[in-house]
Protein backbone atom coordinates (compact mmCIF):
# COMPACT_ATOMS: atom_id res chain seq x y z
CA UNK A 1 0.00 0.00 0.00
CA UNK A 2 1.49 3.34 -1.13
CA UNK A 3 -0.74 5.45 0.97
CA UNK A 4 1.63 8.74 1.99
CA UNK A 5 0.06 8.79 5.37
CA UNK A 6 0.69 5.02 6.30
CA UNK A 7 3.68 5.26 5.17
CA UNK A 8 4.90 8.16 6.97
CA UNK A 9 3.83 7.01 10.44
CA UNK A 10 5.87 3.53 9.67
CA UNK A 11 8.89 6.04 8.77
CA UNK A 12 8.18 7.95 11.89
CA UNK A 13 8.17 4.67 14.00
CA UNK A 14 11.55 3.44 11.72
CA UNK A 15 13.21 6.46 12.85
CA UNK A 16 12.44 5.80 16.51
CA UNK A 17 12.90 2.61 17.18
CA UNK A 18 15.62 1.90 14.47
CA UNK A 19 17.56 4.56 14.36
CA UNK A 20 16.81 5.64 17.78
CA UNK A 21 16.27 9.22 17.14
CA UNK A 22 14.56 11.84 20.10
CA UNK A 23 10.98 12.48 20.27
CA UNK A 24 11.34 15.87 19.26
CA UNK A 25 13.56 14.81 16.07
CA UNK A 26 10.53 12.25 15.38
CA UNK A 27 8.16 15.63 15.87
CA UNK A 28 10.14 17.52 13.87
CA UNK A 29 10.37 15.20 10.75
CA UNK A 30 6.22 14.77 11.39
CA UNK A 31 6.13 18.25 10.84
CA UNK A 32 8.17 19.05 8.13
CA UNK A 33 7.07 16.10 5.48
CA UNK A 34 3.04 17.19 6.37
CA UNK A 35 3.74 20.49 5.40
CA UNK A 36 5.36 19.14 1.97
CA UNK A 37 2.25 16.70 1.80
CA UNK A 38 -0.36 19.32 1.95
CA UNK A 39 1.10 21.75 -0.15
CA UNK A 40 1.94 19.41 -2.88
CA UNK A 41 -1.54 17.24 -2.31
CA UNK A 42 0.24 14.25 -2.79
CA UNK A 43 -1.46 11.07 -1.57
CA UNK A 44 0.44 8.32 -2.91
CA UNK A 45 4.74 7.49 -2.99
CA UNK A 46 4.59 8.09 -6.73
CA UNK A 47 2.76 11.00 -6.31
CA UNK A 48 6.29 12.68 -5.48
CA UNK A 49 8.01 13.80 -8.22
CA UNK A 50 11.36 15.86 -8.80
CA UNK A 51 9.08 18.74 -9.87
CA UNK A 52 6.76 19.31 -6.89
CA UNK A 53 9.78 19.23 -4.56
CA UNK A 54 11.32 21.62 -6.93
CA UNK A 55 8.38 24.09 -6.83
CA UNK A 56 8.15 23.40 -3.11
CA UNK A 57 11.64 24.91 -2.81
CA UNK A 58 11.00 27.71 -4.85
CA UNK A 59 7.49 28.35 -2.15
CA UNK A 60 9.74 27.82 0.53
CA UNK A 61 12.20 30.07 -0.57
CA UNK A 62 9.90 32.69 -0.86
CA UNK A 63 8.43 32.40 2.39
CA UNK A 64 8.95 35.74 4.87
CA UNK A 65 11.49 34.88 7.80
CA UNK A 66 10.09 34.43 11.19
CA UNK A 67 12.58 37.21 12.39
CA UNK A 68 12.57 41.06 11.68
CA UNK A 69 14.67 42.05 9.56
CA UNK A 70 14.75 38.46 7.47
CA UNK A 71 13.28 38.69 3.98
CA UNK A 72 13.02 34.84 3.55
CA UNK A 73 13.30 31.68 5.24
CA UNK A 74 16.98 30.68 5.99
CA UNK A 75 18.38 28.41 4.21
CA UNK A 76 19.25 25.82 7.01
CA UNK A 77 15.44 26.22 7.81
CA UNK A 78 14.83 25.10 3.84
CA UNK A 79 17.61 22.42 4.16
CA UNK A 80 15.61 20.98 7.43
CA UNK A 81 12.34 20.42 5.10
CA UNK A 82 14.89 18.43 2.25
CA UNK A 83 16.56 15.99 5.30
CA UNK A 84 13.31 14.99 6.54
CA UNK A 85 12.02 14.45 2.74
CA UNK A 86 15.04 12.51 1.67
CA UNK A 87 15.49 10.19 4.66
CA UNK A 88 11.75 9.73 3.84
CA UNK A 89 12.65 8.88 0.25
CA UNK A 90 15.53 6.66 1.27
CA UNK A 91 13.48 4.36 3.54
CA UNK A 92 10.68 4.16 1.00
CA UNK A 93 13.51 2.81 -1.27
CA UNK A 94 14.33 0.11 1.34
CA UNK A 95 10.51 -0.81 1.55
CA UNK A 96 10.82 -1.18 -2.26
CA UNK A 97 7.96 1.16 -3.00
CA UNK A 98 7.99 3.40 -6.06
CA UNK A 99 9.06 7.13 -5.33
CA UNK A 100 11.30 9.30 -6.43
CA UNK A 101 15.13 8.65 -5.92
CA UNK A 102 16.37 10.24 -2.61
CA UNK A 103 19.88 11.43 -4.25
CA UNK A 104 17.81 14.07 -6.56
CA UNK A 105 17.62 16.04 -3.68
CA UNK A 106 20.51 18.52 -2.96
CA UNK A 107 20.64 20.48 -0.20
CA UNK A 108 20.32 24.44 -0.35
CA UNK A 109 24.27 25.81 0.21
CA UNK A 110 24.35 27.46 3.29
CA UNK A 111 26.82 30.11 4.89
CA UNK A 112 29.05 29.51 7.50
CA UNK A 113 27.71 29.75 10.83
CA UNK A 114 28.60 32.75 12.83
CA UNK A 115 29.56 31.80 16.30
CA UNK A 116 28.79 33.44 19.04
CA UNK A 117 31.83 33.36 21.46
CA UNK A 118 32.53 34.64 24.89
CA UNK A 119 35.88 36.18 26.07
CA UNK A 120 37.98 34.62 28.49
CA UNK A 121 36.75 37.77 31.28
CA UNK A 122 33.43 37.09 29.66
CA UNK A 123 33.65 33.80 30.82
CA UNK A 124 35.13 33.93 34.19
CA UNK A 125 32.45 36.77 34.96
CA UNK A 126 29.60 34.31 34.00
CA UNK A 127 30.63 31.39 35.72
CA UNK A 128 31.34 33.82 38.72
CA UNK A 129 28.15 34.79 38.81
CA UNK A 130 25.91 32.43 40.84
CA UNK A 131 27.96 33.25 43.98
CA UNK A 132 27.83 37.08 43.22
CA UNK A 133 24.29 37.64 43.03
CA UNK A 134 22.78 35.40 45.38
CA UNK A 135 23.77 34.28 48.78
CA UNK A 136 27.04 32.06 48.16
CA UNK A 137 25.68 29.81 50.37
CA UNK A 138 22.21 28.88 49.04
CA UNK A 139 20.90 26.27 47.39
CA UNK A 140 19.89 28.10 44.23
CA UNK A 141 23.82 29.73 44.18
CA UNK A 142 25.15 25.92 44.62
CA UNK A 143 22.56 24.86 42.21
CA UNK A 144 23.56 27.71 39.05
CA UNK A 145 27.06 27.52 40.01
CA UNK A 146 27.39 23.48 39.43
CA UNK A 147 24.83 24.04 36.09
CA UNK A 148 27.69 26.57 34.75
CA UNK A 149 30.61 25.00 35.86
CA UNK A 150 29.10 21.57 34.48
CA UNK A 151 28.55 22.83 30.91
CA UNK A 152 32.00 24.35 30.48
CA UNK A 153 33.75 20.94 31.59
CA UNK A 154 31.61 19.15 29.55
CA UNK A 155 30.61 20.49 26.73
CA UNK A 156 27.30 18.70 27.63
CA UNK A 157 23.92 19.53 25.16
CA UNK A 158 21.61 21.17 27.15
CA UNK A 159 18.92 17.87 27.33
CA UNK A 160 22.21 16.12 27.99
CA UNK A 161 22.60 18.00 30.96
CA UNK A 162 18.22 17.89 32.06
CA UNK A 163 18.85 14.47 32.12
CA UNK A 164 22.00 13.67 34.62
CA UNK A 165 21.09 12.05 37.70
CA UNK A 166 22.81 12.61 41.05
CA UNK A 167 23.75 9.11 41.87
CA UNK A 168 26.58 9.98 38.79
CA UNK A 169 28.58 12.30 41.42
CA UNK A 170 27.91 10.03 44.26
CA UNK A 171 31.98 9.45 44.25
CA UNK A 172 34.82 11.14 43.51
CA UNK A 173 34.65 10.41 40.00
CA UNK A 174 36.11 12.56 37.50
CA UNK A 175 34.54 11.28 34.51
CA UNK A 176 30.93 9.73 33.71
CA UNK A 177 29.11 8.62 30.32
CA UNK A 178 26.15 10.38 28.62
CA UNK A 179 23.55 9.21 26.12
CA UNK A 180 23.34 11.67 23.66
CA UNK A 181 22.16 12.39 20.03
CA UNK A 182 20.65 9.10 18.39
CA UNK A 183 21.49 7.41 21.56
CA UNK A 184 24.86 7.93 21.09
CA UNK A 185 27.38 7.00 23.94
CA UNK A 186 30.43 8.74 25.17
CA UNK A 187 32.30 9.49 27.95
CA UNK A 188 32.98 13.00 29.47
CA UNK A 189 35.34 14.66 32.29
CA UNK A 190 34.74 17.13 34.97
CA UNK A 191 37.44 19.43 35.60
CA UNK A 192 38.43 20.05 39.16
CA UNK A 193 36.37 22.94 39.56
CA UNK A 194 33.12 21.27 38.16
CA UNK A 195 33.68 18.58 40.76
CA UNK A 196 33.99 20.35 43.07
CA UNK A 197 30.64 23.00 42.54
CA UNK A 198 28.97 19.83 41.92
CA UNK A 199 29.80 17.71 45.22
CA UNK A 200 29.30 21.34 47.10
CA UNK A 201 25.28 21.62 45.57
CA UNK A 202 24.82 18.16 46.15
CA UNK A 203 25.98 18.45 49.99
CA UNK A 204 23.32 21.17 50.45
CA UNK A 205 20.76 19.35 49.08
CA UNK A 206 17.84 18.44 51.55
CA UNK A 207 15.48 15.80 49.11
CA UNK A 208 16.28 12.81 47.59
CA UNK A 209 15.12 13.30 44.01
CA UNK A 210 16.82 11.31 41.72
CA UNK A 211 17.94 14.19 39.27
CA UNK A 212 20.79 16.25 39.50
CA UNK A 213 19.46 19.45 38.91
CA UNK A 214 15.43 20.41 40.47
CA UNK A 215 13.33 23.41 40.93
CA UNK A 216 13.67 25.52 43.37
CA UNK A 217 10.03 26.38 43.43
CA UNK A 218 8.77 22.84 44.20
CA UNK A 219 10.50 23.08 47.43
CA UNK A 220 8.77 26.38 48.66
CA UNK A 221 5.38 24.53 48.30
CA UNK A 222 6.77 21.33 50.29
CA UNK A 223 6.22 19.29 47.20
CA UNK A 224 8.54 16.71 45.21
CA UNK A 225 11.17 19.00 43.86
CA UNK A 226 10.97 19.17 39.51
CA UNK A 227 13.73 18.00 37.22
CA UNK A 228 14.77 21.02 35.35
CA UNK A 229 13.85 21.41 32.11
CA UNK A 230 16.01 21.97 28.85
CA UNK A 231 13.93 26.14 29.02
CA UNK A 232 14.75 26.12 32.89
CA UNK A 233 18.34 26.00 32.42
CA UNK A 234 18.37 28.39 29.60
CA UNK A 235 16.79 30.90 31.29
CA UNK A 236 19.18 30.51 34.07
CA UNK A 237 22.29 30.72 31.70
CA UNK A 238 20.64 34.23 30.18
CA UNK A 239 19.64 35.39 33.92
CA UNK A 240 23.45 35.30 34.46
CA UNK A 241 24.92 35.94 31.61
CA UNK A 242 22.82 39.43 31.93
CA UNK A 243 23.94 39.76 35.76
CA UNK A 244 27.55 39.50 34.18
CA UNK A 245 27.05 42.14 32.00
CA UNK A 246 27.70 40.04 28.77
CA UNK A 247 25.97 41.55 25.59
CA UNK A 248 24.19 38.97 22.86
CA UNK A 249 22.31 36.51 23.04
CA UNK A 250 23.88 33.93 25.96
CA UNK A 251 22.45 30.23 25.78
CA UNK A 252 23.86 26.87 27.40
CA UNK A 253 24.87 25.89 23.25
CA UNK A 254 27.18 29.51 23.80
CA UNK A 255 28.70 27.61 26.36
CA UNK A 256 29.36 24.61 24.40
CA UNK A 257 30.97 26.81 22.14
CA UNK A 258 33.47 28.13 24.57
CA UNK A 259 34.03 24.62 25.72
CA UNK A 260 35.07 23.53 22.28
CA UNK A 261 37.24 26.72 21.18
CA UNK A 262 39.10 26.32 24.83
CA UNK A 263 40.01 22.63 23.57
CA UNK A 264 41.59 23.91 20.16
CA UNK A 265 42.82 26.92 21.16
CA UNK A 266 45.11 25.12 23.94
CA UNK A 267 46.02 22.41 21.11
CA UNK A 268 43.51 19.42 21.67
CA UNK A 269 43.20 17.96 17.54
CA UNK A 270 39.93 18.22 15.90
CA UNK A 271 39.22 14.45 16.41
CA UNK A 272 39.59 14.71 20.14
CA UNK A 273 36.95 17.34 20.26
CA UNK A 274 34.96 15.34 18.07
CA UNK A 275 34.73 12.49 19.81
CA UNK A 276 33.86 15.29 23.61
CA UNK A 277 30.82 17.29 21.77
CA UNK A 278 29.57 13.87 20.21
CA UNK A 279 29.34 14.81 16.58
CA UNK A 280 28.69 12.20 14.14
CA UNK A 281 30.61 13.89 11.08
CA UNK A 282 33.69 15.76 11.42
CA UNK A 283 32.65 18.63 9.63
CA UNK A 284 29.90 19.78 12.41
CA UNK A 285 33.06 19.83 14.54
CA UNK A 286 35.30 21.99 11.52
CA UNK A 287 33.46 25.17 12.34
CA UNK A 288 35.16 25.75 15.05
CA UNK A 289 38.30 25.59 13.46
CA UNK A 290 37.46 28.56 11.64
CA UNK A 291 37.84 30.58 15.17
CA UNK A 292 41.35 29.16 15.96
CA UNK A 293 42.61 30.04 12.39
CA UNK A 294 41.26 33.59 12.66
CA UNK A 295 43.34 34.13 16.17
CA UNK A 296 46.18 32.55 14.22
CA UNK A 297 45.83 35.35 11.54
CA UNK A 298 45.62 38.07 14.51
CA UNK A 299 48.22 36.84 16.09
CA UNK A 300 50.85 36.64 13.36
CA UNK A 301 49.79 40.10 12.05
CA UNK A 302 50.41 41.09 15.63
CA UNK A 303 53.81 39.30 15.64
CA UNK A 304 55.68 38.66 12.65
CA UNK A 305 57.55 41.18 10.63
CA UNK A 306 57.75 43.69 13.45
CA UNK A 307 61.45 44.38 13.44
CA UNK A 308 61.36 44.62 9.31
CA UNK A 309 58.82 47.31 9.65
CA UNK A 310 60.74 49.34 11.83
CA UNK A 311 63.94 49.71 9.47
Amino acid sequence: MNDLNTLKQEFLDYVEIEKGRSPKTVENYDFYLSRFFGWAQVRVASDITEKKVRDFRLWLNRQPGSRSGTNTLKKSTQNYYLIALRSFLKFLVQREVKSMAPEKIELAKTEARELELLTSDELARLLGSPLVNYDAKSEKSLRDKAILELLFSTGLRVAELCSLDRNLFESERVEFSVRGKGSKIRVVFLSPSAGEAVRAYLKKRGDIEEALFVSMAGKKKNTVPSRLSPRSIERIVRYHATKAGIPGKVTPHVIRHAFATDLLRNGADIRSVQAMLGHANIATTQIYTHVTDSELKRVHQQFHGQKRSDK
